[in-house]
């Protein structure tokens, strides 16, 4: 048994709006499963392809209690188009963010709604990745966290240092997952991570599975609902979908 991470689930206070925003950030196709859902996917893919991954933005009541520890990170292919493409992400609607990074070659925005990312300088390992360069999770331990989610995914971990760990898609396709260590700065997101079974997996089975390896039930007031709320040994909550 395992399970593949498929997408990255925004809480929105407008879903409609911000997903406006980040399809032209992405480049990506939108729909809707219904009111209160938007879905961006990438072009020419459809639900759940193995090959890709998919943002999904819910609108939900404000305030949130929760403060999630999730980000994303940009790819770009060249200082010109990281320039470019911060000047056209300015145009859609985002504002430079200051979270404490100084001077580093990667440039903080947050989105419409105040969630914070980043837009990278061009990297090697994100060569190939698309838009979305990883989906970054701040952590204490990258260690314990990569020994958790090696597990409880069916990615592969390409690296693990006392600082980072970085994993992917076992296609080698779409972002990468990192764990990066953080230590006393919490930014306001509301991202967290959606996990699909396969199918013919339970998804009882998998959420014992994943408890067995130290995941906890948790409320963030999802109510009567189709999928499982978790959260990992940090305390960073995910869902559990059904199967598709």
């Amino acid at each position: 048994m395992a399970l593949r991470l498929v997408q990255v689930n925004i809480k929105a206070r407008d879903d409609a709006a911000l997903g406006r925003f980040w399809a032209q950030a992405l480049g990506w196709g939108v729909s809707s499963e219904g009111p209160g859902v938007t879905n961006l996917e990438p072009e020419g893919f459809t639900w759940p392809d193995p090959d890709a991954f998919y943002v999904d933005l819910v609108t939900v009541p404000d305030p949130e209690t929760v403060k999630y520890r999730v980000h994303l990170e940009l790819a770009t292919t060249s200082a010109a188009h990281q320039a470019e493409l911060v000047a056209r992400l300015k145009e859609l609607g985002a504002t430079p963010a200051d979270v404490g990074q100084g001077d580093v070659p990667w440039t903080v925005l947050a989105d419409p709604e105040g969630n914070v990312f980043c837009v990278l300088e061009p990297r090697e390992t994100y060569r190939d990745t698309g838009p979305i360069a990883a989906v970054v999770v701040d952590c204490a331990d990258p260690r314990a966290m990569a020994r958790f989610w090696d597990e409880a995914l069916d990615w592969t971990l390409h690296e693990v240092t006392d600082d980072q760990a970085l994993m992917r898609s076992a296609q080698g396709v779409g972002p990468y997952l990192k764990f990066l260590r953080t230590s006393g700065v919490t930014v306001w997101n509301r991202f967290h991570l959606d996990l699909l079974p396969y199918r013919g997996d339970r998804q009882a089975a998998e959420v014992a599975r994943l408890q067995a390896l130290g995941a906890t039930p948790a409320d963030v007031g999802q109510g009567d609902v189709p999928w499982i709320v978790l959260a990992d040994p940090e305390g960073n909550e995910f869902c559990v979908l059904g199967p598709a």
